[in-house]
């Protein structure tokens, strides 16, 4: 259970003792998916909690207060850094040198609000009876999203994505993708359209990360889970 800690400790803010070495955030991948079900098991419980006392509008924002103390704003970070620096009108060098900087910018900034204003508005108007599937599918399949990106060139030698790459095996894709296809199967058609949607925005995301900056980065996961639970979102709330 060792790599269960350590994707505990990775995506996570739940205090889950954990040690690691090199690569072993890569070896842990076949993990992550189970973690974001964790992660969703505590929004719907806190979104069906909220929604039996507040109106729907303060159950949403409650809901997503949890997600983000949860993960601690870590794929947040990742959007926000990749906003300012992939859509930087410049070469793929000072693009990089963009996203490793701490500061945020002007991009950066109007991503992250968006992205929390589009994930507030799918939360209240999900239906009910539909919100708990919607919030565990999303939170599971954004962690799976950062599976693909690990075969995929790396943009800086080093970094959380050169880590990840060099443990990551070919079978955790396949066996990470099974709690997702699960839970998209419990919605019928419309856990169907969740699915494939969301994952042609990840793989219209890695195109457009490899021609600005060569490749991916940490940055670029942040980027892909975030993309990846809202569009699951919006999509169960048609």
């Amino acid at each position: 259970m060792k790599f269960l800690r350590v994707a505990f400790t990775l995506l996570t803010t739940i205090p889950v003792p954990a040690e690691w070495q090199p690569g072993d955030s890569g070896r842990a991948a076949g993990w992550y998916p189970l973690v974001g079900l964790v992660i969703g098991l505590l929004v719907a419980a806190t979104h069906a909690l909220a929604g039996t006392i507040f109106p729907p509008l303060v159950t949403a924002a409650l809901a997503l207060f949890a997600w983000v103390a949860l993960t601690g704003g870590l794929h947040l970070d990742g959007l926000s850094d990749c906003c300012d620096g992939l859509l930087h009108a410049s070469n793929p060098e000072k693009r990089l040198q963009i996203m490793k900087d701490s500061h945020i910018g002007a991009f950066g900034a109007i991503g992250l609000g968006l992205a929390l204003l589009l994930k507030f508005v799918a939360l209240a108007s999900l239906a009910p009876e539909r919100a708990a599937p919607a919030i565990l599918l999303a939170a599971s399949l954004g962690r799976w999203a950062i599976l693909p990106a690990g075969f995929q060139p790396l943009a800086r030698p080093g970094g959380l994505g050169a880590d990840f790459a060099s443990g990551l095996a070919k079978s955790s894709l396949i066996t990470g993708a099974i709690l997702p296809l699960a839970l998209a199967a419990l919605l019928g058609l419309n856990g169907l359209l969740a699915l494939v949607i969301p994952l042609i925005g990840v793989f219209g995301l890695l195109r457009f990360a490899r021609a600005r900056i060569g490749g991916v980065t940490g940055d670029v996961f942040g980027l892909l889970v975030e993309t990846t639970e809202i569009l699951t979102l919006l999509t169960l709330t048609a």
